[in-house]
């Protein structure tokens, strides 16, 4: 399935990379949020996938939805429109998702598109103020990735999900509308008691940043708003109620890598720059504020769903922790 708005060119290169899976039996759905270049009618002339034609951009959550809802497999995989999946992707996915049946999720591994020797995600890691982070992100490829392993949970670019944990855990939160929305969903899962391995033969490159742009005010905004409402839904009282010092300490840490140019904080550049990112945090931590007794709502009904203690919650999350450094 592939979400996609105003993007014909990444567009078609996926759908292309789609048709060329080997080894296994699919469907493509391509939901396309009212994009206004041609995306949908180039996706049904050139490559005769089922077509979602929303009027409006409905955001990377619902558009989802609307696609596993329509889905008739066992299994849903997600690939961004700006990914291009290598042949035996989808095989290797299928793999990891049915290696045992409490195995709810498979992650692939996702390389940077302009640089295939990095790593852009390896499945994801989370700081304890619910800041999440491609695992590996950036590093260089040497095989450190190259083992099927239990992660946290996958990156919602190129992933796999058991239809049936789906159907009982509800699909992505449209509070989230995107980012963060596949991290939401993850730790959902792993609280209802699904597990997700990590699939090496399952490779993906990707095109970073190129829905909003890495220096887009309104995809940080997004980004720190949902990292807010994140832990807010899921995270045991004993984190959340330290989210101000783990998220002072993130901030220092990236405020450390600015100075030296380094981190998220490059794309910001000036005082400028550091002064519409300060803006944005500001804009999105209010944003959560006005929605959090929607979220803390949500928070109650988690317990229908729940296997794992607030404890064992804690201990996962703090097992598949990032360091300060890495979040920036």
């Amino acid at each position: 399935m592939v979400v996609n708005w105003n993007r014909k060119q990444l567009l078609r290169a996926c759908l292309a990379s789609l048709e060329r899976q080997e080894g296994v039996v699919f469907e493509i759905i391509v939901v396309d949020n009212g994009s206004a270049d041609g995306s949908a009618d180039m996706a049904e002339g050139e490559f005769a996938p089922r077509v979602i034609r929303n009027p409006e951009n409905r955001g990377f959550c619902a558009a989802n939805n609307q696609g596993i809802a329509a889905a008739r497999g066992q299994f849903i995989a997600l690939l961004n429109n700006d990914a291009e999946a290598a042949p035996g992707w989808l095989a290797a996915l299928r793999r990891a998702c049915s290696s045992a049946p409490d195995v709810g999720m498979a992650a692939s591994k996702i390389l940077v598109w302009e640089d295939p020797r990095r790593i852009d995600k390896a499945g994801h890691l989370i700081f304890p103020d619910g800041q999440n982070r491609g695992r590996g992100a950036g590093a260089l490829d040497t095989g450190q990735y190259d083992r099927q392993e239990e992660v946290l949970w996958p990156d919602g670019c190129a992933a796999m999900y058991r239809k049936e944990m789906l159907d009982r855990i509800g699909g992505f939160d449209e509070d989230f509308f995107a980012y963060g929305d596949d991290a939401e969903l993850g730790l959902r899962a792993r609280i209802a008691g699904w597990r997700c391995v990590y699939a090496p033969d399952a490779v993906v490159r990707h095109h970073r940043g190129a829905t909003l742009g890495k220096g887009s005010a309104e995809r940080l905004e997004l980004i720190e708003r949902n990292r807010v409402l994140l832990a807010l839904k899921l995270f045991p009282w004993s984190l959340l109620c330290l989210n101000p010092l783990f998220f002072a300490v993130r901030l220092a840490a990236g405020l450390g890598m600015a100075r030296r140019g380094a981190g998220d904080t490059a794309h910001f550049p000036g005082l400028a720059g550091k002064w519409a990112m300060a803006r944005a945090l500001l804009r999105a931590d209010l944003r959560a504020l006005r929605m959090a007794p929607r979220i803390l709502r949500k928070r109650a009904g988690i317990r229908r769903i729940r296997k794992l203690s607030p404890a064992q919650l804690r201990r996962l999350i703090w097992a598949n922790r990032l360091r300060p450094g890495e979040t920036a």
